[in-house]
């Protein structure tokens, strides 16, 4: 199995629907493709239906975040305020 699976390639079931080993970082979330940090999922199949997508539309998800995250900004954010200015502030108090 390649280390990143693209949609480019030929769609190989098997490939794509195995998951790398999850790297524990915490006791609630797992690693699986490097910067890719996620919920353990037994702790939301309560309430989340939980959907099975193949290796490359994680990837594909991930690497869109920025882009989606700029346009929310421009349409809906009068200001946008970085975490560690949050962090401060709270250390701060």
């Amino acid at each position: 199995m390649s280390a990143e699976p693209r949609a480019a390639g030929p769609y190989r079931y098997t490939e794509q629907h195995t998951r790398p080993e999850t790297v524990r970082v915490s006791e609630v979330a797992g690693t699986t493709f490097e910067h890719v940090y996620e919920v353990d999922s037994r702790l939301m199949q309560r309430h989340v239906l939980q959907q099975t997508f193949p290796n490359w539309d994680t990837l594909r998800i991930m690497r869109s975040r920025h882009d989606h995250l700029d346009w929310m900004h421009r349409h809906f954010a009068g200001s946008v305020v970085a975490g560690s200015e949050i962090l401060a502030e709270i250390d701060a108090e």
